[in-house]
């Protein structure tokens, strides 16, 4: 049984809470445009775009998203965005107020760059049979894709830091320091776990449909060379 089953939560009160925190997104836009920080600004925008992509998959792939990985989706969004947000009355973050802030948020998006990698790879099991990937190699391989997905971002991080140090500017990304990314990568390995553990429960529709598309892609092919 799924976690959201046990809890009694149904896919309304999931809708909603989804579309409550896409609303907040866009009122922490303009709290960023009006204290004119780029850092807010930039975030919101990309955690907006982020909560787009289960309806651009279901309306340009057909590929539909129930309500429980929809709002997955959107709380990481959410939550990276309020984290480079000023708490009122203070020039802190969450992020640099809150020692775990970005621990929690690098777990919830680790999570989902394992959940893009399980669903694809299952998929691409499923279609092809010259595939034959173990379970077991599956949990190595989500961990390990994470683990790099994890080191590019955190160089990443870094590089955009020295640029926007050397301009003069607060980063949109946020380092603090070789233990903070040990830290990062820590619980980047965490969210890959979690993935790798329970991934089959939630994310088996998903990768259904991905290898039917796939297999429809390949009759397509086959009936136009005929």
């Amino acid at each position: 049984m799924r976690v959201r089953d046990r809890l009694g939560i149904d896919e309304a009160f999931q809708r909603r809470l989804t579309r409550a925190m896409q609303l907040t997104l866009v009122g922490l836009l303009f709290v960023g445009v009006e204290r004119r920080n780029p850092g807010i600004v930039v975030n919101t925008l990309l955690g907006l775009g982020v909560t787009q992509l289960p309806s651009l998959l279901e309306r340009d792939y057909d590929i539909p998203l129930d309500a429980g990985l929809t709002l997955w989706i959107t709380t990481a969004a959410f939550l990276h965005a309020l984290g480079t947000v000023g708490i009122p009355g203070t020039e802190a973050t969450f992020y640099r107020s809150t020692t775990w802030w970005d621990h929690m948020t690098h777990a919830l998006s680790s999570s989902l760059v394992a959940a893009v990698g399980y669903t694809t790879v299952r998929a691409l099991d499923e279609h092809n049979e010259h595939i034959d990937i173990p379970p077991r190699f599956m949990f190595v391989f989500i961990l390990s894709f994470v683990m790099a997905f994890g080191v590019v971002w955190e160089l990443l991080e870094f590089g955009i830091g020295l640029v926007t140090a050397s301009l003069g500017s607060d980063g949109f990304l946020i380092q603090f320091g070789v233990g903070d990314t040990m830290l990062d990568l820590l619980f980047n390995t965490a969210g890959g776990f979690v993935v790798a553990v329970w991934g089959q429960a939630y994310l088996t529709d998903v990768a259904g449909v991905l290898r039917d598309k796939l297999d429809s892609r390949d009759d397509d092919s086959a009936g136009g060379a005929t």
